[in-house]
């Protein structure tokens, strides 16, 4: 078998493309918590503080030197940390919502449609009666 051959048949399993198909989803919606953190949470938050734009808090280990080009500024920019906490928590509601809507629409749906009860088996009396009708009848059919 062909190399090509197993990758194709690789590719074409469904879980590959569910795969694929949830990695752009989530990449496409990684992009609009991003959106939605820095446009929308971020400024009402950061007006509640006093003006204070998270993205922009750093703690400076080593400031510029305006004489120099050589060293530059080194620090630590926790806002940014702050505001991609801020988005993790945003998408693990909204994947803990999802997930939670799914469960519930699969417990609401029955799974399988319940098949009819089998018929209860005939009584010994019922079974000895049944077979003395058919040979009656097997009887009946050989003098007629």
């Amino acid at each position: 078998m062909s190399v090509f051959k197993e990758f194709r048949e690789f590719i074409a399993r469904g879980n590959v493309v569910d795969l694929a198909v949830g990695v752009i989803i989530g990449g496409s919606f990684g992009a609009i918590v991003k959106s939605l953190v820095d446009q929308v949470v971020m400024p009402p938050i950061g007006l509640i503080t006093g003006g204070i734009d998270f993205s922009k808090l750093e703690w400076v280990l080593r400031a510029d030197n305006p004489a120099t080009e050589v060293i530059e500024k080194v620090a630590i920019g926790y806002g940014g940390f702050i505001n991609t906490v801020i988005q993790f928590l945003i998408v693990a509601a909204a994947v803990f919502l999802l997930v939670k809507a799914i469960n519930t629409a699969r417990r609401e749906a029955p799974a399988e449609p319940e098949a009819p009860p089998a018929p209860p088996a005939p009584t010994p009396s019922e079974a000895l009666l049944t077979e003395i009708r058919d040979l009656l009848k097997a009887g009946a059919g050989k003098t007629g």
